[in-house]
Parts: C-alpha cells; sequence; structure tokens
C-alpha cells in the first residue's frame, strides 16, 4: 500500500448537519480492515464533537480546534498544539459585543457578521493572531496553527508522512489540509475555491463522497495519487516533464564510470528532500559522506552501528546515509541485508523511508555471492539501484527493475545490455543522448526509449571519496615522487599516503613536481577531483610560495575534501 491513512474533515465533509451516514461509517470501517489509520481532523471543540459523535474510536487520531488539539481516541490522552487563548483578547471581544463566543483550549470562535470587530481587536490588543473563515464561522488561532500543522502533529503520533496520506474536505479552512497530503480531495458539496485547487473531484456530497475515496482507495491505493506526489526527473525532447514516484517501481541507475550516474543520483536526492521525500542511501564507497540534507552513520575507519541506522530510519524526519566503507566485502553485504530487511518492514508499516538509494549497487546485490546469499529487495517500489556494472546484479534483482536510466556517451550500447541482463530483447531504434541527457525506459510499458535532460545538482558530489583516500588506485595509476634527478621512486596509491610522503621527502624533490604541474594533473586525470586540481593548480602556479607553505596549502586542500580533520 501506498496510502496508509485518510483525513477527513467532519462538518459537511464526514457529517451532514452533525450526522454521519451508517453506510459512511461502514466503509471506513472497511478501510481500516485493509491496514488503513482513520485521521479526524475538525474545526470543531472535542467536548462539542464527542457529545455529537460517538464513533469516535474508530479513528486512530482526532485533530480539533482547527488544529490547536490532539486527541487520542483508545486513550483519552489530549495534546494541547498551541498556545492557550489570552483572556484579555477575549474580553475585549466581548466588550465589543461580538457573540456568541466559543473558548476552546486553543481556539476562539464566533460568526460573521464579527469580522470587523475581530479584526479591531486583534489590532488594539497588539497580538499576532490568524483569522480562518469556515462557511460563515470565524475562527481565531495563533499563527502557524491550521489543520496542517495539526495533521502533521497526528502524522508525528502514528510514524506516518504525509505523502502516504489522502485528505478530503469541503470549506475554506480546508485548504492547508489537502495541500499537505500526498492527495487531496473534496466532496461534491464543497466550496468553489477548494474545488479549484483539489487533486480529486468526489461524486458524492458529504459522507457518501468519503465513502467513495475510502472505496478508491481499497481498490486503487496510488492510482488515485496526483502527479505531484512524484519528484521531477527531467524533461523530454518533446518537453513534457517526467516524474518519478516510490510507486512507480525500482529504479536502475546505470553508466561507466565518470558518466555521471552519481551525479545524477545526487541530485534526485536533492528533490527529494526539497519534496519531502524521506531517503535512506547505503554507500559502500564514501561517495555520500557530504551529501546535504541527510545524516550520516560510519566513516572511513569506523564502521556504522547498526542499532543506530535502524534507530535514526525509524525517526520521521531523518535521511540517512549509512557509509559502509570501513567494512570488508563480507561485511558490507551482512550489514546491507540487515539493512535492507528492516527498510522493508519500515516502509510496510510506515512507508518510509520513500526512496532507497544503494550505491555500487553489483557489490551489494551480485549474481554471484557464494561466501554469503544475495540481500533482498522489496517489489514496492522506490528503491534506487546505482551501478558501473549492472549485468553483474543478481538476476532476480534486475528481472524487478521497472525504470532503467542510462547515463554517458555509450549510454546505448549500456542499456542494451542491461536489457539482454534482464531477459529482454533490447529496444529498436535507441536514441544517442546528448549534452545533460539520459535515457530513460521503462521495460514493461512497450514504450520508446526518451532521452532525457536531467538538471544538474546544487551539491558538489565527491566521486569516490573514500576509496581514493584510504584505498589503491593501483600501481599504474599511482603518485610517484622521483624528483628532479630520479633519484627515488616513492609511490603513493592514495590520497592520504600522498600526503604522508609529500611531508618526508625533502624540499628539491616537492618543488620538482610541484612547478612541472604533477600534482593538479594527478589530481584531475586520477583522482578525478576537478576542483581539487583546480585549487592544486592555482597554489603550482603561485611561485612566491615557499616549499612548507605549498605543502600546507595542498594538505589543507586535501583534507577539506576528503574527510580527515580540519586543520587551521
Amino acid at each position: 500500500m501506498y496510502f496508509l491513512a485518510l483525513a477527513t474533515d467532519f462538518d459537511g465533509t464526514l457529517a451532514h448537519d452533525g450526522v454521519v451516514a451508517a453506510e459512511t461509517l461502514a466503509a471506513l470501517a472497511r478501510l481500516k480492515a485493509s491496514g488503513r489509520r482513520l485521521i479526524l481532523v475538525t474545526g470543531r471543540e472535542l467536548p462539542e464533537l464527542l457529545q455529537i459523535f460517538s464513533e469516535d474510536r474508530l479513528f486512530d487520531r482526532i485533530v480539533a480546534e482547527n488544529g490547536a488539539l490532539l486527541f487520542d481516541p483508545d486513550t483519552r490522552h489530549e495534546t494541547l498544539l498551541s498556545p492557550p487563548p489570552p483572556a484579555d483578547f477575549v474580553a475585549r471581544l466581548r466588550e465589543k459585543g461580538v457573540g456568541p463566543i466559543a473558548v476552546g483550549r486553543g481556539v476562539v470562535a464566533t460568526w460573521e457578521p464579527h469580522q470587523n470587530a475581530v479584526l479591531e481587536a486583534v489590532r488594539e490588543a497588539g497580538l499576532e493572531l490568524q483569522i480562518v473563515f469556515n462557511k460563515g464561522a470565524i475562527m481565531i488561532l495563533p499563527p502557524g496553527v491550521n489543520k496542517a500543522s495539526g495533521l502533521h502533529a497526528a502524522l508525528r503520533d502514528l510514524e506516518l508522512s504525509a505523502h502516504n496520506v489522502a485528505a478530503v474536505g469541503d470549506a475554506e479552512n480546508d485548504h492547508a489540509l489537502l495541500a499537505a497530503s500526498g492527495c487531496g480531495a473534496v466532496v461534491a458539496n464543497a466550496v468553489a475555491a477548494l474545488r479549484a485547487s483539489a487533486d480529486l473531484c468526489l461524486s458524492g456530497d458529504h459522507g457518501a463522497g468519503v465513502a467513495e475515496l475510502a472505496e478508491r482507495l481499497i481498490a486503487e491505493d496510488f492510482g488515485v495519487a496526483p502527479r505531484r506526489n512524484g519528484i521531477r526527473l527531467g524533461t523530454g525532447r518533446d518537453g513534457e516533464a517526467v516524474f518519478l514516484a516510490p510507486y512507480d517501481g525500482n529504479v536502475l541507475i546505470a553508466g561507466a564510470s565518470g558518466s555521471g550516474k552519481s551525479t545524477l543520483a545526487t541530485a534526485l536526492s536533492e528533490r527529494m528532500a526539497e519534496q519531502r521525500f524521506e531517503f535512506c542511501v547505503v554507500d559502500p564507497e564514501g561517495d555520500y559522506v557530504d551529501l546535504e540534507h541527510a545524516v550520516f552513520v560510519g566513516t572511513l575507519a569506523c564502521p556504522p552501528p547498526a542499532g543506530e541506522a535502524l534507530k535514526l530510519l525509524r525517526d520521521d524526519s531523518v535521511n540517512l546515509v549509512v557509509n559502509i566503507q570501513a567494512l570488508h566485502r563480507h561485511e558490507r553485504r551482512l550489514l546491507a541485508a540487515t539493512v535492507l530487511a528492516q527498510v522493508a518492514r519500515l516502509r510496510r508499516r510506515t512507508g518510509r523511508p520513500h526512496f532507497l538509494l544503494i550505491d555500487e549497487a553489483h557489490e551489494i546485490l551480485p549474481a554471484a555471492a557464494p561466501d554469503h546469499p544475495p540481500a533482498a529487495i522489496g517489489a514496492e517500489g522506490g528503491t534506487v539501484l546505482v551501478s558501473a556494472y549492472p549485468q553483474a546484479i543478481e538476476a532476480g534483482v534486475l528481472a524487478g527493475i521497472a525504470v532503467v536510466l542510462v547515463a554517458g556517451t555509450d549510454a546505448a550500447e549500456t542499456l542494451a545490455g542491461i536489457a539482454r541482463a534482464m531477459g529482454r530483447e533490447p529496444p529498436a531504434g535507441l536514441p544517442v543522448p546528448g549534452v545533460d541527457e539520459i535515457l530513460y525506459w521503462k521495460p514493461a510499458s512497450g514504450g520508446p526509449v526518451l532521452c532525457l535532460t536531467v538538471p544538474k545538482p546544487l551539491q558538489i558530489h565527491r566521486r569516490h571519496r573514500g576509496k581514493y583516500a584510504v584505498g589503491d588506485v593501483g600501481a599504474a595509476r599511482s603518485f610517484y615522487f622521483r624528483g628532479p634527478r630520479k633519484a627515488m621512486n616513492r609511490p603513493a596509491h592514495n590520497l592520504y599516503r600522498f600526503l604522508d610522503v609529500a611531508a618526508e621527502i625533502d624540499d628539491a624533490t616537492w618543488e620538482h613536481h610541484l612547478r612541472a604541474g604533477d600534482y593538479s594533473a594527478w589530481f584531475r586525470h586520477v583522482i578525478r577531483d576537478e576542483d581539487l586540481a583546480v585549487e592544486a593548480a592555482r597554489i603550482e602556479g603561485d611561485a612566491a610560495l615557499p616549499p612548507q607553505e605549498s605543502r600546507r596549502r595542498i594538505r589543507k586542500a586535501v583534507w577539506r575534501r576528503y574527510a580527515a580533520p580540519a586543520e587551521d
């Protein structure tokens, strides 16, 4: 299931003249029996609601007073979500002849045509209050308190995300509720302005419309979802935007080393964060150690504590990067299998994290792993695999891929190889992607392969940061300190070793390679870090720098980028 809860307004939506039809209650009971949650969001005060509505225990949470009060029908516990109304403000309203006045735990309510007197009282009192209209009713609340804020409080209690909630209403004060949900619906009797902004207009009025939505959620689930539930992936050559939602299935991002697949993954994470989709990254090589909008467990030297990772996954406001590069390959697969299993369980219960990104997927989900059985990924979708060797991914995993994205100049050849590995005929007439374009293919759709233009990420992606810092680039690609007369031959097979040797050699050897531009060339062509190469080239070009200072600046540039301790 994608939609895990239904949030409904009471008056004019669930109820007609304060009464909820038996057929509507039966439809809600069927929805709840399907495993979903029910949330009632109303402008009424709680005692008044409970007096006229005896079926409150059907709901998992009730948000009353237009977002000011949260109520648990099971435990009968109340949580005030706003400051109480100022007594002197209420007294001022009465002095102005405003009435009737209802004073709740957080809301003050009256009726039209007293709006001008209410505005005068707010101005005279010097208070920061908001006024909300609801079919003739006037509600005065602290700023930021509305049905959306109340819904978010209920969802935190239930460990759900707003993306996985469908909401339904009928009046002006339901705008925020519908906008805060994954699908905003209106009953047939809704005011025109709310109908114009809704994702879904139901044919039934009042409770019949709510019952209609409940039955559609049972039958269609994400089929009722609007386009805004996805993140914008890119734009086709026809100008049409292409979106990616968790329920679109599992995704494969492929391409040769340096093709831009990791840059694409970083850009996608930015869009997930912008739209409050929660994500988790399994990072085998430290490529995402500085990813924005995320917290990290695990470092270059210390493996991530599994318990801490799982605890963070349950937090409804955390995007998580699990850095497993400190582990040996066998241990990486074991930990990744644990994370994948926990993610699957959490998703079934809460829908989160919406996206799971597995980098170097051929290593985590290999086609042949005699030392350990392959980890499994769920069929519910939202898992994004990133790999330079997609044919090396376990066949069952590849068979479940619904969306294939391929980057690089040899994208057409790569996609054809993926199709064969999936047991499919390669699509005919593969287009050649241009600069900043990727290939987009939905294997089961029977549709054509598209070229999409995808925006660059705002943040810089650090390619293979951990691997180049402490790994081994190989003898042929190591940096060799030889000096002006080739009197020595000291190799550096990674950046940390480079810094160690650089600190030990004599000034003549250091200056020889510095003035020859060898350091920036190695950073550019082997480490493939253009920013580091540019900074090193500036240092190399400054003839006034003594060897000690040029060493310090090169060392600081490397440390700043590659997760070493900061140095002044």
